[in-house]
């Protein structure tokens, strides 16, 4: 989800469930160690739990990274060794690593050395030609031995030549029986199951064979499907928030971002999904897509879309906005 789960969505994630596990998008060990970057690391409270996703393939340069990532106050520490991208395999991290899991035993042990939190590992079912349970099996258990409990696992092989990175969410067919027979014969292990999951009651149906769920791309394009997380999956009684509850929520956010200087469209581009499906939510997607990039663009852009949605949106603008 590079350039995806930033800190504006996973705020705007978290009204809409306070208790699933939020991943921030994958940030380079070298752009924290060497090139300074740490306000990548920038966080709200309001979002723990959340768990950093690094990407990298140095140990020595993973661990400092790891020892940033704790001060900040993560709730977790997830090496990717899933992402496809060109990108990506030009700085030898992400799916190129299952190839090499040795080097990222040592990475998971240097790591796990900086952490009082889980250090733990997101991954495919193979790349390329190594297309077996046994290539699979071999990668889990060897970063296993180095200390690792969880694997977040996207069913899928990652073709790392001619495909690419949405082709590879794609077109390699799902193969979540493998994922099953890994929990099956390492009941010990923490197996996260990721790729393809776009309800709540695919979640429900997977959970029977692992340990937990993954969505991506489905929450991003459809965030609604949150909203139900906490009542259905942790026991949590709490009323079910409306689509206009939960903008409502999130104004005094996007508000107190605009005064410190961040651009609208930064917060804007997460929610254009929230009235999927909806009455006025094209118009809604339309509006804020095509006068958010302005430079000039304040709350009432936002305040403007959300008139498309009717009078009983429900939807409150602050004071400030109402002058």
């Amino acid at each position: 989800m590079l350039d995806w789960t930033d800190r504006h969505e996973r705020v705007f994630l978290r009204i809409l469930s306070r208790h699933a596990l939020l991943y921030t998008e994958m940030i380079t060990s070298a752009a924290l160690v060497h090139g300074g970057k740490t306000r990548l690391l920038q966080f709200s409270t309001a979002e723990h739990p959340v768990a950093v996703q690094l990407g990298g393939s140095d140990p020595e340069e993973l661990q400092r990274a790891t020892a940033m990532a704790v001060a900040h106050g993560y709730d977790e520490v997830n090496l990717n060794v899933g992402c496809p991208s060109d990108r990506v395999q030009s700085g030898r991290f992400g799916a190129c690593l299952m190839d090499s899991p040795q080097l990222v035993a040592e990475c998971v042990r240097t790591m796990q050395a900086e952490s009082p939190v889980p250090v733990t590992v997101k991954c495919r079912i193979g790349i390329d030609d190594r297309d077996s349970d046994s290539y699979f099996e071999n990668f889990v258990t060897t970063v296993a031995d180095a200390g690792c409990r969880t694997f977040i696992v996207h069913a899928r092989v990652a073709l790392l030549k001619g495909l690419s990175p949405k082709e590879n969410r794609e077109i390699p067919p799902l193969n979540y029986d493998r994922v099953f027979r890994l929990k099956q014969k390492y009941p010990q292990l923490n197996i996260v199951l990721n790729g393809g999951i776009n309800s709540l009651n695919a979640a429900h149906s997977l959970l029977k064979h692992v340990d937990g769920v993954m969505l991506g791309r489905e929450v991003y394009q459809n965030p609604y499907v949150m909203a139900t997380v906490d009542s259905e999956f942790y026991g949590i009684a709490e009323g079910l928030k409306s689509r206009q509850q939960v903008m409502t929520e999130y104004l005094p956010y996007i508000e107190a971002e605009l005064a410190a200087g961040a651009p609208l469209q930064c917060m804007t581009r997460h929610i254009l999904g929230i009235f999927k499906g909806q009455r006025g939510g094209k118009q809604f997607r339309r509006y804020l897509s095509e006068n958010a990039c302005r430079k000039d663009a304040g709350i009432n852009v936002l305040l403007d879309a959300m008139a498309y949605i009717g009078e009983d949106s429900g939807v409150q603008a602050p004071a400030e906005a109402c002058i």
